[in-house]
């Protein structure tokens, strides 16, 4: 069993920055695929970002290219996104997720296994 738990996610103003961590236990880090998604209210769940195992080598939305960034520390089980010149429209809780055994990246929401239990943040303008 894997358990991810989110952490860092709060309120920001517009322009600010914020950053959020995941914790992987259980069946830990493996080597397999590491992702944020967001969900904003009325809204489906959307692909933020993610990043390989190796390499490493990492993918982003279009909406957030530039402005995030998402890393990981297999040494610490931990995945990273560093958000920054947020906007009000990154209001969203943050869910970390993991693949169950590929190594491949991917931004769609059932190709990942685990997930934790989400983070709140809101951007105000």
């Amino acid at each position: 069993q894997v358990q991810l738990v989110e952490s860092g996610g709060g309120l920001v103003q517009a322009g600010g920055s914020l950053g959020l961590s995941c914790a992987a236990s259980g069946r830990t880090f493996s080597t397999t695929t590491m992702a944020w998604f967001r969900q904003a209210p009325g809204k489906e769940r959307e692909f933020v970002a993610a990043i390989t195992w190796s390499g490493p080598h990492t993918d982003y939305a279009d909406s957030v290219k530039g402005r995030f960034t998402i890393s990981r520390d297999n040494a610490k089980n931990t995945v990273y996104l560093q958000m920054n010149s947020l906007k009000p429209e990154d209001t969203a809780v943050y869910y970390c997720a993991r693949r169950g055994v590929a190594t491949g990246l991917s931004s769609r929401v059932y190709d990942y296994t685990y997930w934790g239990q989400g983070t709140q943040v809101t951007v105000s303008s």
